[in-house]
């Protein structure tokens, strides 16, 4: 898919007050472009807050060498997909917490 297609996608489903979670990370113009889009519709559509994103990645400063080594090995092959990424409407999600080996996600 094309970048904006991904995000035309992962908007639609934010407005239908869905929380999406993606294997991996988005890639920094995805990123953008999804934030971008999403100021631009919070004064256009009534009841849309915004959106709460949040990338959670394991902590490598603790590992061995080896093990870092896998993972960079990994990430040049497939991409970075040791990451987490929660997306979801501001109008649901009051808070995403953030730990390397959990996440909390509060909701109203």
């Amino acid at each position: 898919m094309s970048i904006s297609e991904r995000v035309k996608r992962i908007l639609n489903l934010v407005l239908g007050n869905k929380i999406v979670i993606i294997h991996g990370r988005l890639r920094a113009e995805e990123e953008a472009r999804l934030i971008e889009d999403t100021m631009a519709m919070v004064d256009h559509i009534k009841n849309f807050k915004g959106i709460e994103l949040a990338v959670i990645e394991p902590d490598l400063r603790k590992e061995n060498i080896l093990i870092k080594m896998k993972y960079g090995i990994a990430k040049r092959l497939v991409g970075d997909s040791s990451a987490l990424t929660v997306i979801g409407p501001s109008s649901i999600v009051k808070e995403i917490r953030r730990d390397p080996k959990k996440i909390e996600l509060l909701l109203s």
